[in-house]
């Protein structure tokens, strides 16, 4: 494990346009506290061109540690970020998808609680906060904060935006779950198990949030929403462990 190091785990599938550009702006970010940067690309197995804008990035910026890794089959979010999960060597992981809704300008947001020794846990919440947030639709905000007020009902965690791609974890901790979900899961399923992790320190700060719709390239729809539910109660109640 390398104690001054950031991971960061990005899942990529169908990025070709974008995957250039937010590697740009994880390149120019200066972390606080004396961090450095470990960018572990994991490729689900994408349809067009993504791997080959990869590799060709990874030629043109061998100064930037890159792994790259990709699954021969479509195996979902979640399965992309267990295997990056597992290649991480740095102190800290955070999670970074590969399209621009999310800025990394803000690592140091979410560092800043972890590095002063509060926290061990820090998610990003797109509610609160003086950022920019996209205004887009309204019954998208009405199901994210039902899913993160049923979550919190049953972890009594006090968050406002559980599904938030942004979420920093002591890599030991993060390591240390038992995680199963391969899809949109994820979120709901990481958030149940790290709530009962003995003692763990758990921050919220305000990010900003450049939200795409579908037409635009979002992936998550609304069956999505309806296996939050199920994770929800499946990780809280019936698979605790």
């Amino acid at each position: 494990m390398q104690a001054n190091c950031l991971s960061i785990v990005i899942p990529v599938y169908n990025e070709e346009r974008t995957v250039h550009l937010i590697l740009d702006r994880i390149k120019a970010v200066e972390l606080i506290g004396g961090l450095t940067k470990e960018l572990i690309i994991v490729n689900d197995c994408s349809k067009d061109r993504t791997a080959d804008s990869v590799r060709a990035y990874m030629a043109a910026n061998p100064d930037l540690p890159i792994q790259f890794y990709e699954h021969e089959v479509n195996k979902g979010k979640g399965a992309a970020l267990h295997t990056g999960i597992q290649k991480a060597s740095g102190a800290w992981t955070i999670i970074q998808d590969a399209d621009l809704e999310y800025d990394p300008r803000e690592y140091n947001i979410l560092l800043k609680p972890a590095v002063e020794g509060n926290a061990d846990v820090v998610f990003g919440t797109r509610f609160f906060g003086g950022h920019p947030h996209r205004i887009l639709f309204f019954w998208h905000s009405i199901g994210n904060q039902f899913l993160t007020f049923l979550s919190n009902m049953l972890t009594d965690l006090n968050l406002t935006d559980m599904e938030t791609c942004y979420k920093l974890f002591r890599s030991d901790i993060l390591k240390g779950l038992n995680l199963k979900e391969q899809r949109f899961g994820f979120e709901p399923e990481v958030t149940a198990k790290v709530s009962r992790v003995p003692k763990v320190r758990i921050y919220e700060v305000g990010i900003s949030y450049y939200g795409r719709t579908a037409e635009e390239g979002k992936k998550i729809g609304w069956k999505d929403g309806f296996r939050a539910i199920y994770c929800i109660l499946k990780y809280n109640i019936f698979s605790r462990k």
